[in-house]
């Protein structure tokens, strides 16, 4: 995502440079990144921004772990759920931002298979401009252009790299990278960028794709500051049809 025509990097090699360089801590180490307070006095730090997510259950994984997920574990609780390590979900949303920020958003697909990310993605999409692709992924949408709804990504974002696979196949195949929120149980060997969260409930989607909106528009010039986001949390979560009637 270069402009200078002699840098021949590509957009997953830079996505995992500034990784490594934003997220390079060890698993008790904590971001210490300062966010802007409602009231735009004295910055909160992380530790206070954590409080006010944590209860979304936006950390809590499954009984199970993979190899690729393991770094981003910090414990299991009581019940045998692990727990995912909340400063680098942060970490690694602000380094996902930075890089669909400077990007080409309309050529940035964001998918979901499962049902509870659907507004989260949509929502998304909405305010930052990004192209939402819900349900079911058609195979050969990066890899067939005689397709309607065939695109090029520049970057593609996935809810679950297990229900959302085929789009990763196909732009691990096209070249190119891959951002996944991915709980502890999934596999990320063809993922570029890790964002661990629980990608299964709905207030922790909700929270996800909210924070990553937040700090996407902040890089797009839309908003200047946390306080300006005028969108809440409750505005990306899926609602049950018990709760529209």
């Amino acid at each position: 995502m270069s402009n200078n025509p002699e840098d021949d990097s590509s957009p997953k090699d830079e996505i995992r440079a500034e990784d490594e360089t934003t997220t390079g801590t060890d698993d008790n180490s904590s971001t210490t990144t300062p966010v802007e307070s409602p009231e735009g006095q004295d910055s909160i730090d992380t530790d206070n921004l954590e409080k006010m997510i944590l209860s979304t259950g936006i950390r809590v994984g499954t009984p199970v772990k993979t190899k690729y997920m393991s770094p981003f574990i910090v414990r299991a609780n009581p019940e045998g759920l692990y727990i995912l390590d909340i400063s680098k979900t942060l970490a690694r949303i602000d380094v996902a931002a930075k890089f669909i920020g400077r990007s080409d958003i309309s050529k940035v697909a964001v998918t979901s298979a499962r049902e509870y990310g659907k507004t989260p993605v949509e929502k998304f999409c909405e305010l930052t401009g990004a192209t939402p692709i819900l349900g079911r992924f058609m195979p050969g949408t990066f890899t067939n252009p005689s397709l309607p709804d065939y695109m090029e990504p520049e970057i593609v974002v996935v809810t679950d790299p297990q229900a959302d696979q085929q789009a990763v196949i196909e732009a691990t195949r096209a070249g190119k990278p891959v951002i996944a929120v991915s709980n502890s149980d999934n596999v990320t060997s063809k993922v570029d960028l890790v964002i661990p969260a629980n990608n299964r409930g709905r207030k922790a989607l909700a929270t996800v794709y909210w924070l990553l909106a937040r700090e996407v528009m902040k890089k797009q010039g839309k908003i200047k500051s946390d306080s300006e986001m005028k969108v809440s949390i409750d505005d990306f979560e899926t609602k049950l049809v018990e709760e529209i009637s």
